[in-house]
């Protein structure tokens, strides 16, 4: 139905109103209530593995049955989801990380199986690896400057995560690795904080506050 109305100034005006339907199924889900539990949790067994309060520090492949069917399937999973919203800034995170969950996967299990042949170059393939992703989560920390700082923080304790990981490889440091395993535990627990948020939403709640963007405007 249209209705003209004649303006103050002796113009007409067109209103129609049409009622827009409800956006259900596939399009009204939120991507991030699978893909952050599936983060978290596989953030936790690599932390636990780091720290060695369950099995002895650096057994990485203790946490691979999490990390793979988890971790990264759930990650997976949600980056199409993402993509199918029009997510796309979603999809590139949960994206990149279902490669880093992956690869991390398929770099332990060829050490533990010699499937590459690495011979006396798998400490340097490990530094390889980590400082490959060092990179690759540098570059996501700074896309996240204009996102609220909550975010921020979760790649600058993976960043921070990483390098001690590193330095515990380089250098053959249990204790190193061991603080890669805690700023591990801090960054999923953040990121435990960021899911309670979400959920809060999706079940007609109030958002968390989350904090202000480093970069504004």
């Amino acid at each position: 139905m249209t209705a003209v109305d004649a303006g103050a100034g002796g113009s007409a005006a067109t209103q129609e109103e049409a009622a827009a339907p409800a956006v259900t199924g596939l399009l009204a889900g939120d991507p991030m209530m699978l893909g952050l539990p599936a983060f978290i949790v596989g953030s936790f067994a690599l932390a636990l593995t780091l720290i060695g309060s369950t099995v002895p520090v650096g057994t990485f492949g203790s946490a691979l049955a999490i990390i793979m069917a988890m971790t990264g399937l759930g990650l997976l999973v949600s980056t199409l989801w993402a993509l199918a919203v029009g997510q796309s800034a979603v999809a590139c995170v949960f994206g990149i990380f279902t490669g880093f969950w992956l690869s991390f996967a398929t770099l332990v299990l060829a050490l533990d199986h010699n499937w590459f042949v690495l011979g006396s170059t798998a400490t340097g393939t490990i530094e390889l690896f980590l400082t490959s992703w060092l990179i690759g989560v540098g570059m996501l920390t700074l896309a996240t400057l204009r996102l609220p700082m909550a975010f921020t923080a979760v790649f600058v304790f993976i960043e921070l995560a990483l390098i001690f990981v590193l330095l515990g490889v380089s250098g053959a440091s249990t204790a190193d690795l061991k603080t890669g395993g805690v700023f591990a535990i801090i960054f999923a627990t953040i990121g435990v904080y960021i899911f309670f948020g979400q959920s809060s939403v999706a079940t007609g709640g109030k958002a968390l506050p989350l904090g202000p963007p480093i970069i504004r405007g």
